[in-house]
């Protein structure tokens, strides 16, 4: 030890320049070594978050199940129906609204189950009478069977929203054009799709969500719908978008609470991906050992 320096970062050098291996005291055994990652927080209508899982609560077995996966998937922001919800029960601790005040997280009402841009204005003045808060995430559906958003309906109510000093996260298809234009209202986020409403089926269309990101740059980004298991997460968080909402995934899972947690590990590992920058694809192979110092092999022996 007496040979070996300290480097700036906490390593260890021999004389003669080398990278000194870290051993644990007493077993001899070669530790990792990850430098502290610094903090990844995200900013969101007003809101710091350092959990990039945003979470429903739609759908579970029971309050018992959301609660627990809830704790597992670390999330901090949880959106709720507010037509589907008895907002007179907010301060009783057995409700929904009353065991979620009880938690350290945000609530984000929804306007799911809106289908004209009316209604959903209606809806959101209404949380807000209630829960007291500025934040709402707009969905305006215009189709029974797909779920699919109106866009006409959804820019409409987006636009009056925000004009009444509405925070607005809109859930939106995954269609750039519109993408921008409510970005260009003013919505605190927008938030595409990855596939039809509790389907599953993951990114459908991972081209136009890279199209939005690279469109939209510094507006906050959160795929929305469609996401079905934690691969699928991740694959979000390699795109380079903020966050990743989910509730079939989790509420429809076998084990919703292990599925939380298989979600919240997805998310930052493909989090941590994309700040690492992956290599670029290529259609020939490319040798990972260089040519230089290769020893000649004489093919006459």
């Amino acid at each position: 030890m007496d040979r070996e320096q300290r480097t700036e970062d906490g390593g260890r050098r021999t004389e003669d320049g080398r990278l000194a291996p870290p051993y644990r005291e007493g077993d001899g055994a070669v530790d990792a070594v990850l430098r502290p990652q610094p903090p990844d927080e995200w900013h969101l209508a007003g809101l710091t978050l350092r959990s990039r899982v945003l979470l429903g609560t739609s759908r579970y077995p029971s309050l018992q199940t959301l609660l627990d996966a809830l704790d597992a998937s670390g999330a901090e922001l949880i959106t709720v129906a507010i037509r589907r919800v008895n907002l007179g029960d907010a301060n009783e601790e057995e409700s929904l609204l009353g065991a979620l005040r009880q938690r350290d997280v945000h609530v984000l009402p929804n306007t799911a189950g809106c289908y004209t841009a009316k209604e959903a204005i209606l809806t959101a003045q209404l949380a807000r009478e209630a829960l007291e808060t500025d934040l709402v995430k707009l969905e305006v559906i215009g189709d029974d069977e797909t779920l699919y958003p109106d866009a006409v309906q959804l820019l409409k109510a987006a636009s009056e929203l925000i004009n009444d000093g509405f925070k607005v996260l809109a859930y939106c298809g995954d269609d750039p054009i519109t993408a921008r234009k409510l970005a260009d209202l003013g919505c605190a986020a927008v938030m595409p799709l990855a596939a039809p409403i509790g389907s599953g089926m993951g990114l459908v269309n991972p081209y136009a969500l890279r199209i939005i990101r690279e469109l939209l740059p510094d507006t906050p980004l959160v795929v929305d719908a469609g996401i079905g298991t934690a691969s699928d997460a991740a694959r979000v968080m390699e795109l380079g978008y903020d966050g990743v909402l989910l509730n079939t995934a989790i509420a429809g899972a076998e084990h919703p609470v292990m599925m939380a947690e298989a979600i919240r590990k997805a998310v930052e590992a493909g989090r941590l991906a994309y700040r690492a920058g992956r290599i670029p694809r290529r259609l020939y192979a490319q040798a990972s050992t260089p040519d230089t110092d290769r020893i000649d092999v004489d093919t006459r022996l």
